[in-house]
């Protein structure tokens, strides 16, 4: 009995760093996505400078993207908080970064638990997120149903998340196993 207890804490440890590399991976697979973003944003004549556009590209509530919304959404409901328009970017910034680093998380923990990761499954982390988020994002009202969206923009949509997928899942291969002293 003792040895049975022994594993299943050992084993919670193990899930508990799968998470904290997850969570450092997921950080950097949102930083790779936003650059491939930027990258687009350039190529189709944006002039901005990266940390303009990052940290200074939402100007108000009408034109905040979805994670904007919906951290404007939880300010109101949870909070009794309505925000200023001044605080559209900062919102943004943070539900976009905190859901990344959330996704990664929990992939780190599941592959920690199951013993199965690696970069291969990157295009399907990415994949889960995307999916995900044309499941809840239409429910909560703030993106259509998905067969309302057209190909190119759902296509490109996919290929953002398949990159933070895959770079998430490439970072947390790479990262040392044991990131706790013991």
């Amino acid at each position: 009995m003792a040895d049975r207890h022994r594993m299943g804490k050992r084993g919670a440890a193990a899930v508990a760093v799968g998470a904290i590399r997850g969570a450092l991976s997921g950080a950097a697979g949102t930083a790779v996505m936003d650059l491939v973003q930027y990258g687009r944003y350039r190529a189709g004549g944006g002039d901005q400078p990266f940390g303009q556009y990052e940290f200074h590209g939402v100007s108000d509530w009408e034109h905040a993207p979805a994670p904007a919304q919906v951290g404007r959404r939880a300010a109101k409901t949870f909070l009794g908080m309505d925000l200023a328009d001044h605080r559209a970017n900062p919102v943004n910034n943070f539900v976009h970064w905190s859901y990344g680093i959330a996704w990664g998380a929990a992939a780190g923990a599941l592959a920690a638990a199951t013993g199965r990761g690696g970069a291969r499954w990157g295009p399907a982390i990415g994949t889960t997120v995307w999916l995900s988020d044309y499941v809840t994002l239409p429910l909560l009202g703030m993106y259509e149903p998905i067969w309302r969206y057209d190909p190119k923009t759902l296509g490109r949509d996919w290929a953002d998340h398949a990159v933070y997928g895959t770079a998430a899942a490439t970072v947390h291969g790479l990262l040392p196993g044991r990131l706790l002293p013991g």
